[in-house]
């Protein structure tokens, strides 16, 4: 059944919402993929505090021309849905991308990230860079290497000195 006038324009109105809340959005094919599947990878992006949504190809092109947004994906052929981060800018890539391995038939299209539009081989390298955890603890262990070694250093004499003196004792 068609869709109202009425309908499209709040389709497109939600969809320009999500679009300003938004601070990375994923353009993903998900032709071929089984309901199932589907279902189960919009309850980890929700877990995730992000969002799959699905809306004509038309539609989504007036809701990113309104939002001064240029998409220039290689092919943009197929169903697309929308995948929306709103807490953190790569989980919605990296979620994305192990749903992939399990979805042969689904493929990442392109995205947009920090309102700069990038191409499907750049957003699956930034789904495979560590977590901000993580690049914050190697920082954290980087920092305090010196001090650590340091003091090992300085223990050393000390432990060598003991090791010495019950030589002589024995």
């Amino acid at each position: 059944m068609a869709l109202t006038k009425e309908k499209k324009q709040d389709i497109v109105k939600d969809l320009e919402s999500k679009m300003e809340k938004q601070k990375s959005m994923i353009f993903m094919d998900f032709s071929g993929t089984k309901v199932k599947n589907l279902a189960l990878l919009r309850k980890k992006l929700k877990e995730a505090k992000n969002e799959l949504r699905v809306a004509k190809k038309t539609l989504m092109d007036i809701a990113l021309k309104n939002k001064n947004m240029s998409v220039e994906p290689k092919n943009m052929a197929g169903e697309i849905g929308l995948v929306f981060g709103y807490e953190d800018e790569l989980s919605p890539a990296r979620i994305v991308n192990q749903f992939l391995k399990t979805n042969p038939n689904a493929k990442i299209m392109g995205g947009y990230i920090e309102n700069r539009f990038y191409e499907a081989e750049d957003v699956v390298r930034f789904a495979q860079l560590p977590g901000k955890e993580q690049l914050l603890a190697n920082l954290l262990g980087s920092m305090s290497a010196p001090a650590s070694n340091f003091v090992g250093v300085l223990s050393g004499n000390l432990r060598k000195l003991v090791f010495v003196l019950s030589q002589i004792k024995k």
